[in-house]
């Protein structure tokens, strides 16, 4: 495993007893240093795929390495936030972090902490139970990154958030990323949240991995066309095709040129993300892949 790796699958599967399972025959890898974005719809594997990351559960199948070791020993040297956000309801913002340096000897930063739970105006005498959604994940988020870790991951990190702290909470892991280097691995079910911020996709559908990869190399593979209604797409590969009176809407993977009388632009992130979850069948591209 090089050390430009954060994450690596191989043939990655998990399953929960008779409710079958999360993920399957998941491979991809993804480079140190990226600000990734783990989108899909809801029940897809997301959580999932990311407390394996975490080492908090281990796969039924196949290999997950993370920054080239096992979850288990990387774990020092990562930072996770939980969809939950969990905290000791009963402790102050300044124990909460108190309690983050006890438990990273070696490897806290304080003042990181202190910086975010600052920029949020919050008073360090005030008790978890006492903080709204929006305050609660800051702390939380504090508390992840004052253990500066090497490799960040967080599931629905915004969900609970106002669009002016999604803004500035984006702005703070930005920073994280610039300044140390950070990989960053956020999931989320809203393309649009993410779409300015990060620069490598993984998405998850129905357990899977259908996409992987940079994200200007994934829109830059795929084209969005207008034909014809009687067009034919073959040879260029098909994600999602649908007939509009006369003509036919696609977005396609060209296998070479395409007529010059067909109408082409440039997908969107969100554009790409949806037709793939529309059409689970449509082949699958992963880029950079283990194999």
């Amino acid at each position: 495993m090089s050390s430009d790796t954060a994450l690596r699958a191989e043939a990655l599967g998990k399953r929960f007893g008779r409710r079958g399972r999360a993920l399957r025959d998941c491979s991809f890898r993804l480079p140190a240093g990226r600000v990734c974005a783990v989108v899909g719809p809801n029940g897809a594997g997301k959580s999932t795929l990311l407390t394996l990351a975490a080492g908090l559960a281990a796969p039924t199948e196949g290999t997950l390495s993370v920054l080239g070791t096992t979850p288990a020993a990387a774990r020092p040297r990562v930072g996770y936030l939980a969809q939950d956000k969990p905290l000791y309801p009963q402790l102050t913002i300044a124990e909460t972090l108190r309690m983050g340096a006890d438990l990273n000897p070696g490897r806290w930063d304080a003042a990181a902490a202190e910086e975010v739970v600052a920029a949020g105006d919050l008073d360090p005498g005030s008790r978890v139970r006492t903080l709204s959604g929006g305050q609660h994940t800051r702390v939380a988020l504090a508390l992840a990154l004052g253990k500066r870790p090497e490799l960040l991951l967080l599931d629905e990190p915004m969900a609970d958030l106002d669009p002016l702290a999604r803004h500035q909470l984006m702005g703070t892991l930005m920073a994280e990323a610039a300044q140390h280097g950070t990989t960053i691995v956020m999931s989320s079910h809203v393309v649009a949240e993410l779409e300015d911020s990060c620069d490598h996709l993984l998405l998850v559908g129905d357990g899977r991995i259908r996409l992987s990869g940079d994200i200007d190399e994934l829109l830059a593979a795929h084209l969005r066309v207008t034909a014809p209604e009687s067009a034919a797409l073959a040879p260029h590969t098909v994600v999602d095709s649908r007939v509009t009176g006369r003509q036919l809407s696609a977005l396609i993977r060209p296998a070479g040129p395409v007529p010059d009388a067909w109408r082409t632009s440039a997908p969107s992130l969100e554009e790409l993300v949806l037709a793939h979850l529309r059409n689970p069948g449509a082949p699958s591209l992963v880029e950079e892949s283990a194999a």
